[in-house]
């Protein structure tokens, strides 16, 4: 079955050497003697939003409840002993049901909850298998009496949201083990966290053409040599878009083919919103023109609510959802072609996503999750503490049953749009969660003979061909990466982040990313995907980057190397850390003197007719204030895996499966 909605949230989390602690759910001691108020649970962005009308008494509302972990002390002991290669219960992982019995509420405690929600009058539609998490239905009158607030819209980033204009709080009366066990309700408050693309449902996208010709087949092969020169010399012309085996060969993967490493016997999971209803021929059709092996039966499988059941369709941007997806499912396929991958689509952007991602953790649905989108930045003041408990409770799960999860760092730098005031500098989330992995971004060097070159951190500045002169250079995007204002520095990051990258307001701070992979879309990689254009509807390839390639392509790296080592890899972090100074790892540095592409693109985007347009860029731009410099940095972390040397340290880290078992990862930049 398909549990649908869920969201987000905000507070500094302390985490000494374990990481992550989470705050208490309810404080009676600052409510009113007659309720029991949630904590952060006004929305901060309320006040830069514009307050429209209230919310109809009778309309339907879709929320959660999330309930709080047992024993999270000893919970963030566990994980960190299973996850630490030095350990000797590393990679002793604990079942799903173990999980539940040591962890998780009680079913007296779930069923005290889901009563009281039954007895305020909602219609009580689901409940993760942990029972961490409740969902419910009903009208804004049910809402606004239950909880003590009133339901308005909200004109906010250029769409009409619905949120709670106050405080929630509990009724009167409402029994201790309820109040104790509710961390916070998710799902009321719209704008808590917009993930979008772009496009609408129904019908394939509209089409658009990346890595045009001309353009190079393998990096700096076709010279420039009618466009300015830079430096004395002409500039090559930008990577056409990486094929499947170019990526293989320039990290050692095919190398692990020939020896019988492809991924098989891990399972990776791929959460998006929607479902592209031509993935399976449109995967098809790649496999064939790229060399990869179809997928064997049920290795592809899917997950949704179905159509009739997805929700904010407009408001979360449709069918741009679709090239998400082909561009997930293909990057890990390419580069663990004999994994299995399961897509799990949620119902919508606001709740929907949330809510297919935690239930991937909950039913272990498979040993390594990608996630390429973000919330945004993790700025306190339009996150809320339910949300941000929702996914530091989720990924402990994972971390404790051996699921990798990956998160991109976004496409945004360190949001200080080229400038370098340290004031605007802040990380994404659910990136920074000290529980997963924050993929970053690279610029990659791939030679004609797929030998890797050279890598460098992803961060691009542009400058336009101006008749027969470049203009003037200016930021375009890059990874993620800096210090969390969330979360406090986790144990495997102490002694190895500079003070100078993880020290906010006096304290240190989880810095990501952790490590990375390509992203720059002039070194991205080639798909396939079925789009509509204006002479008609048929299936198309072009280049695709961003740090929502980076995530799936490590996804893949990490199937590889989980099958290599007995068994997954789970939370990876403190592998990666472990690794760093070491041959297992490029030690990315920024260049040592510039280093230039020229890219091509139609002016319409589609076709020739109206014309060219061309670009200078600046691979790896160091006017922000994220810089890939010896051993960890906060623009590629510990930088990005070498080759069989990283599959063959990941080999010799042993440890025990214990056996969790599965039941069967920005915005992408082009």
């Amino acid at each position: 079955m398909f549990f649908t909605p869920a969201r987000r949230a905000a507070a500094v989390i302390a985490a000494a050497a374990t990481a992550v602690t989470l705050s208490t759910a309810i404080t009676p001691a600052q409510a009113s003697p007659q309720r029991h108020r949630l904590p952060d649970s006004k929305p901060h962005w309320l006040s830069k939003a514009k307050a429209g009308g209230d919310v109809a008494n009778g309309a339907q509302i879709q929320f959660g409840v999330l309930l709080k972990m047992r024993n999270q002390t000893a919970a963030d002991d566990l994980a960190r002993r299973v996850s630490d290669p030095a350990s000797a219960d590393y990679g002793k992982y604990l079942t799903s049901a173990q999980f539940r019995a040591q962890f998780a509420p009680t079913q007296q405690q779930v069923s005290a909850v889901r009563s009281w929600l039954h007895a305020q009058g909602f219609d009580v539609t689901g409940t993760l298998r942990s029972g961490m998490y409740v969902t419910a239905k009903g009208t804004t009158a049910q809402v606004e009496k239950t909880f003590d607030t009133t339901m308005r819209t909200y004109h906010f980033r250029g769409h009409d949201l619905r949120a709670n204009s106050s405080a929630l709080s509990l009724p009167s009366g409402t029994s201790a083990t309820v109040v104790d066990r509710i961390q916070g309700v998710v799902g009321l408050d719209q704008g808590s966290g917009l993930k979008k693309p772009a496009d609408t449902l129904p019908g394939p996208p509209s089409g658009a053409r990346y890595g045009v010709q001309p353009c190079s087949s393998s990096f700096g092969q076709k010279l420039a040599t009618d466009k300015p020169e830079v430096g004395g010399k002409a500039q090559p012309y930008a990577v056409c878009g990486y094929t499947p085996k170019q990526l293989q060969s320039a990290y050692g993967i095919d190398k692990m083919i020939r020896k019988g490493y492809d991924g098989k016997g891990i399972t990776v999971a791929v959460t998006d919103t929607f479902a592209a209803p031509t993935i399976v021929q449109d995967m098809r059709k790649y496999n064939a023109k790229y060399g990869l092996p179809q997928f064997k039966r049920h290795q592809f499988t899917q997950q949704t609510p179905g159509p009739d059941d997805y929700s904010n369709v407009d408001l979360c941007g449709g069918n741009g959802w679709y090239g998400e997806e082909t561009l997930d499912i293909q990057a890990v396929h390419a580069m663990a072609p004999g994994a299995k991958i399961v897509y799990v689509g949620g119902s919508d952007c606001i709740t929907g996503l949330d809510e297919a991602w935690a239930e991937t953790i909950d039913n272990h649905t498979a040993d390594v999750i990608t996630n390429s989108w973000t919330d945004g930045v993790d700025d306190l003041a339009d996150l809320g503490q339910s949300y941000v408990d929702f996914y530091t409770q989720f990924s402990t799960e994972a971390a404790l049953t051996g699921i990798t999860v990956n998160f991109s760092s976004g496409d945004s730098g360190d949001h200080t749009s080229g400038n370098t005031d340290p004031s605007a500098k802040t990380a994404e989330f659910p990136a920074d969660v000290p529980y997963v992995t924050g993929v970053g971004g690279t610029s990659l060097a791939i030679g004609r003979h797929g030998q890797w070159q050279g890598e460098w951190g992803w961060q691009n500045a542009y400058a336009p061909l101006n008749g027969d002169t470049w203009g003037d250079t200016a930021y375009s995007s890059g990874g993620g990466g800096g210090a969390s204002q969330l979360y406090a520095q986790p144990y495997y990051q102490e002694g190895v982040v500079p003070d100078s990258m993880s020290v906010l307001n006096g304290q240190r701070m989880r810095t990501v990313p952790d490590i990375s992979m390509p992203a720059d879309p002039n070194t991205g990689m080639v798909v396939g995907e079925t789009q509509e254009f204006p002479d008609g509807t048929y299936w198309d390839t072009y280049r695709i980057g961003g740090t929502s390639l980076a995530s799936p392509l490590l996804a893949g790296v990490d199937a590889v190397a989980g099958q290599k080592a007995g068994h997954p890899l789970g939370f990876a972090n403190p592998l990666y850390y472990s690794m760093l100074g070491s041959n297992a790892l490029h030690d990315l540095r920024a260049p040592s003197s510039p280093v230039y592409q020229v890219r091509t693109d139609y002016v319409n985007g589609l076709d020739a007719s109206d014309g060219y347009k061309f670009q200078l860029q600046t691979i790896d731009d160091q006017s922000s204030t994220l810089h890939d410099v010896r051993g960890y940095d906060d623009e590629t972390g510990v930088g990005s895996p070498n080759g069989t040397a990283f599959f063959n340290a990941v080999g010799g880290h042993g440890g025990g499966h214990g056996g969790g078992g599965h039941g069967g990862g920005g915005h992408h930049r082009r």
